[in-house]
Protein backbone atom coordinates (compact mmCIF):
# COMPACT_ATOMS: atom_id res chain seq x y z
CA UNK A 1 0.00 0.00 0.00
CA UNK A 2 1.25 3.28 -1.07
CA UNK A 3 2.22 5.62 1.41
CA UNK A 4 -0.49 8.41 0.36
CA UNK A 5 -3.19 5.65 0.53
CA UNK A 6 -2.51 5.20 3.82
CA UNK A 7 -2.86 8.79 4.85
CA UNK A 8 -6.11 8.97 3.52
CA UNK A 9 -8.66 8.06 6.51
CA UNK A 10 -6.46 10.88 8.28
CA UNK A 11 -7.74 13.35 5.32
CA UNK A 12 -10.42 12.01 5.14
CA UNK A 13 -10.70 12.73 9.07
CA UNK A 14 -9.59 16.11 8.42
CA UNK A 15 -11.84 16.62 5.99
CA UNK A 16 -14.78 15.77 8.06
CA UNK A 17 -14.08 17.79 11.05
CA UNK A 18 -13.43 20.77 8.97
CA UNK A 19 -16.41 20.62 7.50
CA UNK A 20 -18.40 19.27 10.46
CA UNK A 21 -16.55 22.63 12.43
CA UNK A 22 -17.86 24.85 9.25
CA UNK A 23 -21.60 23.60 9.88
CA UNK A 24 -21.21 23.43 13.39
CA UNK A 25 -20.89 27.48 13.28
CA UNK A 26 -23.03 28.35 10.77
CA UNK A 27 -25.62 26.62 13.14
CA UNK A 28 -24.37 28.95 15.79
CA UNK A 29 -24.88 32.14 13.39
CA UNK A 30 -28.39 30.93 13.05
CA UNK A 31 -29.08 30.95 16.37
CA UNK A 32 -27.23 34.08 17.16
CA UNK A 33 -29.44 35.45 14.26
CA UNK A 34 -33.06 34.49 15.73
CA UNK A 35 -32.09 35.55 19.00
CA UNK A 36 -33.06 38.90 20.47
CA UNK A 37 -29.30 40.21 19.81
CA UNK A 38 -29.16 38.75 15.90
CA UNK A 39 -28.55 40.74 13.44
CA UNK A 40 -28.51 40.61 9.46
CA UNK A 41 -24.63 40.10 9.83
CA UNK A 42 -25.03 36.60 11.73
CA UNK A 43 -27.34 35.43 9.05
CA UNK A 44 -24.90 36.18 6.33
CA UNK A 45 -22.72 34.24 8.54
CA UNK A 46 -25.23 31.33 9.17
CA UNK A 47 -25.45 31.35 5.18
CA UNK A 48 -21.85 31.91 4.61
CA UNK A 49 -20.49 28.47 6.69
CA UNK A 50 -21.89 25.90 4.66
CA UNK A 51 -20.16 27.26 1.66
CA UNK A 52 -16.74 26.66 3.86
CA UNK A 53 -18.30 22.87 4.36
CA UNK A 54 -18.81 22.32 0.86
CA UNK A 55 -15.37 23.47 -0.06
CA UNK A 56 -13.90 21.37 2.62
CA UNK A 57 -15.50 18.26 1.03
CA UNK A 58 -14.95 19.71 -2.60
CA UNK A 59 -10.89 20.18 -2.18
CA UNK A 60 -10.39 16.69 -0.57
CA UNK A 61 -11.82 14.85 -3.23
CA UNK A 62 -9.96 17.27 -5.75
CA UNK A 63 -7.18 15.98 -4.21
CA UNK A 64 -7.90 12.33 -3.77
CA UNK A 65 -8.66 12.86 -8.01
CA UNK A 66 -5.03 14.72 -8.46
CA UNK A 67 -3.77 11.95 -6.04
CA UNK A 68 -4.86 9.02 -8.65
CA UNK A 69 -3.70 10.30 -11.41
CA UNK A 70 -0.82 12.92 -11.05
CA UNK A 71 -0.05 15.47 -13.91
CA UNK A 72 2.59 14.76 -16.24
CA UNK A 73 5.59 17.38 -16.15
CA UNK A 74 8.57 17.67 -18.22
CA UNK A 75 11.45 16.11 -17.24
CA UNK A 76 15.31 16.63 -18.28
CA UNK A 77 17.96 14.11 -18.47
CA UNK A 78 18.94 14.15 -14.03
CA UNK A 79 15.27 13.88 -13.52
CA UNK A 80 14.19 17.39 -12.70
CA UNK A 81 11.15 19.39 -13.73
CA UNK A 82 11.85 21.49 -16.47
CA UNK A 83 7.97 22.93 -16.99
CA UNK A 84 4.47 22.52 -15.42
CA UNK A 85 1.89 21.37 -17.99
CA UNK A 86 -0.36 23.30 -19.79
CA UNK A 87 -3.55 24.62 -17.69
CA UNK A 88 -2.56 23.81 -14.73
CA UNK A 89 -2.42 27.44 -13.89
CA UNK A 90 -4.54 30.36 -15.32
CA UNK A 91 -3.52 32.15 -18.27
CA UNK A 92 -2.25 35.26 -17.74
CA UNK A 93 -4.04 38.36 -18.86
CA UNK A 94 -3.36 39.75 -22.31
CA UNK A 95 -1.63 43.36 -22.97
CA UNK A 96 -4.53 45.47 -24.06
CA UNK A 97 -2.97 47.04 -27.75
CA UNK A 98 -2.44 50.72 -27.20
CA UNK A 99 -4.82 52.92 -29.71
CA UNK A 100 -3.11 53.99 -32.88
CA UNK A 101 -2.17 57.18 -34.81
CA UNK A 102 -5.31 57.23 -36.21
CA UNK A 103 -7.56 58.31 -33.02
CA UNK A 104 -7.69 62.15 -33.52
CA UNK A 105 -8.63 62.76 -29.91
CA UNK A 106 -5.15 61.45 -29.01
CA UNK A 107 -3.53 63.34 -31.93
CA UNK A 108 -5.30 66.67 -30.99
CA UNK A 109 -4.44 65.90 -27.00
CA UNK A 110 -0.30 65.45 -27.97
CA UNK A 111 0.03 68.12 -29.91
CA UNK A 112 -1.40 70.31 -26.90
CA UNK A 113 1.31 68.91 -25.16
CA UNK A 114 4.09 69.82 -27.70
CA UNK A 115 2.16 73.18 -27.74
CA UNK A 116 2.89 73.41 -23.87
CA UNK A 117 6.15 72.22 -24.17
CA UNK A 118 7.40 75.06 -26.65
CA UNK A 119 5.69 77.58 -24.72
CA UNK A 120 7.74 77.18 -21.80
CA UNK A 121 11.13 79.09 -22.04
CA UNK A 122 12.49 78.08 -18.45
CA UNK A 123 12.76 74.58 -19.45
CA UNK A 124 15.28 72.75 -21.64
CA UNK A 125 13.72 70.58 -24.15
CA UNK A 126 16.32 67.81 -23.13
CA UNK A 127 15.56 67.61 -19.72
CA UNK A 128 12.56 65.67 -18.97
CA UNK A 129 12.66 65.26 -15.29
CA UNK A 130 9.42 66.58 -13.46
CA UNK A 131 10.22 69.22 -10.28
Amino acid sequence: MSTTRRRRPALFALAAVAAGGCLLLAWWQWTRYESTAGTFLNLGYALQWPMFAAFCVYAYFKFVRLEEAPPEYEQNESGKVTAIPDGLLPDRPKAVTPAGDDDPTLREYNAYLAGLAQSDPDKNPDDRTTR
